[in-house]
């Protein structure tokens, strides 16, 4: 079977400052999506599409397509403020339109179950194999998987952060809330970002980190919930961005989809600000000398010599 792997990389980084996603994280000038796509060659996967902006489209040919060199079919998608379902004044609106037109922009490209990240998380080779082994398996109609991990292991030390606080039951999804997570007087206060009363969050506690396993199907209910998003007042168009967790939310409510709970069983890095930098380069030496599963130079030993 083949596997698809989208990578949402169109973001504007506005907290961290400059593009996480081209951000060097090693001596050697990989990015973080370098080491998803490691992970992701290892476990299977055999096409990736990269969702960019437009400008983006150069760098990206010079620096990752430049370094797989021929070990995974490569795929660009352009995500940019006038691709829409509907007629709307897009001068209008300065932010990207979100995670749902994201993963949009790809449909073209996507003919096989598929998985969906951030470019500018770490997740670990084992959500990779956890992710190709479900997609593997499943032989039911919308039926999903989230590769969920604790949130202790996802906070940052120098700020807030966004998360999807997951309810489950059993191993099944029952709810993603998106939630503004901060520290405050030693506990994790959630504030949900669609309004309702803030709550505690434990570090044990499941969150997802955008890593869906998704079926073809899947496409069908984005563009539902895009199209609706456009039907709404213009304020709240102009204000609000349309978030994958929140389309699958939407879903559950209405028993459309199934979404199963696989931990990822994996360290997780990310970049929310300029001061998390340091974090992942430092882990990720670790990870090398310590786990064996990265060579110093990453690429020399991927599916063959550099």
């Amino acid at each position: 079977m083949n596997l698809t792997l989208v990578v949402m990389a169109a973001g504007k980084s506005s907290r961290f400052g400059s593009s996480k996603q081209t951000t060097p994280v090693d001596k050697d000038g990989n990015f973080i999506i370098d080491y998803s796509l490691y992970d992701a060659i290892k476990a299977g996967f055999t096409k990736v599409v990269f969702v960019i902006q437009k400008v983006s489209l150069t760098l990206f040919q010079e620096s990752i397509e430049k370094r797989l060199n021929s070990k995974i079919e490569v795929c660009y998608a352009f995500q940019n403020l006038e691709d829409i379902p509907l007629a709307f004044v897009v001068s209008k609106r300065e932010k990207p339109w979100g995670t749902v037109q994201a993963l949009l922009c790809a449909k073209p490209y996507v003919h096989e179950p598929f998985v969906v990240i951030n470019a500018d998380d770490f997740y670990g080779r084992n959500a990779f194999l956890e992710a190709a082994k479900f997609l593997k398996s499943i032989d039911k109609p919308y039926t999903y998987a989230n590769i969920s991990y604790r949130y202790g292991v996802t906070k940052s030390l120098n700020d807030s952060v966004k998360r999807g606080v997951l309810k489950l039951e059993g191993d099944r999804v029952q709810s993603i809330q998106e939630c503004q997570i901060e520290m405050i007087h030693g506990e994790n206060i959630a504030t949900p970002l669609l309004g309702g009363e803030s709550f505690v969050v434990l570090d044990e506690d499941p969150v997802s980190m955008n890593f869906f396993a998704f079926q073809e199907d899947v496409f069908g209910l984005l563009e539902e919930y895009f199209k609706n998003f456009f039907l709404q007042e213009e304020s709240k168009i102009l204000e609000k961005e349309v978030l994958l967790p929140e389309c699958l939310q939407k879903n559950i409510e209405n028993k459309k989809i199934i979404i199963l709970n696989k931990p990822g069983n994996s360290l997780w890095l990310g970049m929310t600000y300029k001061e998390d930098l340091h974090t992942v380069k430092t882990n990720l030496q670790f990870l090398k000398d310590t786990e064996g599963l990265y060579q110093n130079h990453l690429w020399e030993d991927a599916c063959g010599k550099k």
